[in-house]
């Protein structure tokens, strides 16, 4: 390579790690590091990237902590061999909702870094507040009731800002502050989230919220694309909202989120050896940086299946509730990032596959888990389309969808009678009968929730039922063919089910990609048009199962409503408090 042919780099900024890496104009991944903050830190005493105090309900991480890792990441990349001055743009990705505290002096500081000294030295006293709240954090409940009533009710909050309020949000984040530290919050000059915090110390000066992570916040009307002065008020205690507006930046978001927000910072180019010319874009947070990576076509969909289960789809249309999440897309005006997140994903499957006999093959601990399942028929029904349907919960967490506490509730529905029965053990088989229900409870719960959102396809496929043009598989899970095989069952999928093998590294990735569309594209050209003119898809993507099966798919049509059903009739009294 010479110095001539351009990189591009994208950072993600997560609970646990800095990650970084470098990607070439064609896409090509040149460079990967990452500063892993437990191993690699010096001078904090952090468990997985945070600090807690468990009497409040707080998680929080050190702001210090993510000074020191930009520097060592950099280093990494000194370290391997990249030549800085290869580097055209840069962009990155930050744990949504986070929030930062700058003082005047630190606005000052990133104005005026001396390259001989690190990042933490110079601004470890740049914050009114040492920490940043993790997306962990669960001090805010009476800041969360009060934004779910202050429109009318959670389902007004959810119609303006896309979501209801949640204990990370960073609105209900801001009113405990203001309430808990009302010196520290008077001092504040600028508050940042996670992501535009790293795009602040890039450019050496406070950048702006990008368009999809500021609907992290619980402040921003989606469909006004303005600031709710109602909220405002509310955060600020007070009718007048300038002095808070002024801490966001508000009057400064770009519409354009491809916007170049100017040149790095003189801090990089003196120290590392970046060109003078490199610029910064803006950065987004993790969730919305992760569909970049792929890049998703509307409708269609990624299911991350880790411990927990997220789901993500690009679509057109704006049609938020208290139980999903709607953000601005992260590159595409008119079209939003539909988003559902459950605390009950791999975990819940591990507990029910440790309850089955040891599988034979031990180097294969997923083995009598998949035989089970894949024996066992849809819904575990019999031929016979009358007999009962078993469908089931299955929470060892407390779940936030629905919003029920720990437990499992396990049902039989009746179809020729329209009757749901509890289920014993002459009726449902423990644990052989949990194997196949608990992956079918998972996806038909992601069914229910997007299906106003999905549509028929077109052309030859227009006599099709609205379902995903793809469903594509990620994570631990994303692994099993079983479970893939049942995606494709119950989700559908025009053209199938994919899996999507970017490594670990989905957020900086996107990031990337992204830095690589601001400095590159034409005008007016599209994210889509240039990242999708790129991506060699045949290098990260596998189809791994058939998507709608005629018959089977329409058989877990009728199923949603079940599931609906037996959710209304566990929260009569499982409702968390």
């Amino acid at each position: 390579m010479t110095e001539n042919t351009p990189l591009y780099l994208g950072f993600d900024l997560s609970t646990q790690q800095l990650k970084g890496i470098a990607v070439t104009s064609s896409l090509k991944a040149e460079y990967e590091v990452k500063f892993d903050f437990d191993a690699d830190s010096r001078g904090f005493s952090v468990k997985k990237g945070v600090l807690t105090n468990g009497e409040d309900n707080e998680v929080f991480a050190p702001l210090a902590l993510w000074l020191q890792a930009i520097d060592g990441v950099l280093q990494r990349f000194r370290d391997v061999g990249m030549d800085f001055r290869r580097v055209r743009g840069v962009s990155g990705a930050g744990m949504q909702h986070g929030s930062v505290y700058w003082n005047t002096e630190g606005e000052r500081a990133l104005e005026s870094l001396d390259s001989s000294m690190s990042l933490q030295e110079q601004l470890a006293h740049a914050f009114t507040h040492p920490y940043s709240p993790n997306w962990q954090d669960a001090s805010t409940q009476e800041q969360c009731d009060a934004f779910n009533t202050h429109l009318g009710d959670e389902t007004q909050l959810a119609l303006s800002t896309g979501s209801k309020a949640h204990h990370r949000f960073t609105g209900p984040q801001i009113l405990r502050f203001r309430t808990k530290y009302p010196r520290k919050y008077q001092e504040t000059s600028r508050i940042s989230l996670v992501s535009s915090f790293l795009a602040s110390v890039f450019l050496g000066r406070i950048a702006p919220f990008d368009i999809a992570d500021i609907c992290g916040m619980n402040l921003w009307d989606i469909k006004a694309g303005a600031w709710n002065e109602r909220l405002l008020s509310l955060t600020a205690g007070s009718s007048d909202t300038s002095n808070l507006k002024h801490k966001l930046g508000a009057a400064n978001i770009p519409e354009d989120a491809g916007a170049f927000l100017g040149n790095i910072s003189p801090y990089f180019v003196r120290r590392y050896g970046l060109s003078p010319s490199c610029a910064v874009a803006t950065s987004t947070g993790d969730n919305p940086s992760t569909i970049l990576a792929l890049p998703l076509r509307p409708l269609d969909a990624i299911v991350s299946l880790g411990t927990s289960t997220t789901f993500l789809m690009s679509t057109p249309y704006y049609k938020p509730n208290p139980a999903v999440h709607f953000m601005n897309h992260p590159t595409t005006p008119g079209h939003y990032m539909f988003m559902l997140c459950y605390k009950n994903g791999g975990l819940a499957r591990e507990h029910i596959r440790d309850s089955l006999p040891k599988p034979a093959d031990a180097a294969n601990p997923w083995q009598q888990f998949d035989q089970v399942a894949s024996s066992t028929p849809p819904l575990g029904q019999s031929s016979d389309p009358s007999s009962p349907m078993k469908i089931g919960l299955f929470f060892p967490r407390p779940e936030i969808v629905p919003n029920v506490r720990a437990g499992t509730w396990r049902f039989n529905y009746k179809p020729n009678t329209n009757a749901l029965m509890a289920a014993d053990e002459t009726t449902w088989s423990q644990p052989e009968d949990d194997a196949r229900a608990i992956v079918e409870s998972q996806l038909l719960s992601l069914r229910l929730r997007s299906r106003d959102i999905v549509e028929s396809p077109t052309g030859p496929n227009a006599h099709l039922p609205p379902q995903p043009r793809r469903v594509y598989l990620v994570g631990g899970g994303s692994k099993n063919a079983t479970i893939a095989k049942i995606a494709g069952q119950v989700l559908g999928g025009v053209e199938g089910v994919y899996r999507l093998d970017v490594g670990e590294n989905a957020c900086a990735l996107g990031a990337a990609y992204k830095a690589v569309w601001a400095v590159e594209r034409e005008d007016k050209q599209s994210f889509e048009e240039l990242i999708g003119g790129r991506w060699k898809e045949d290098e990260f993507v596998e189809k791994i199962a058939d998507g709608y099966q005629e018959g089977i798919f329409e058989r877990y049509g009728s199923a949603v409503d079940r599931l609906n059903l037996v959710e209304q009739e566990v929260l009569k009294e499982g409702k968390n408090k």
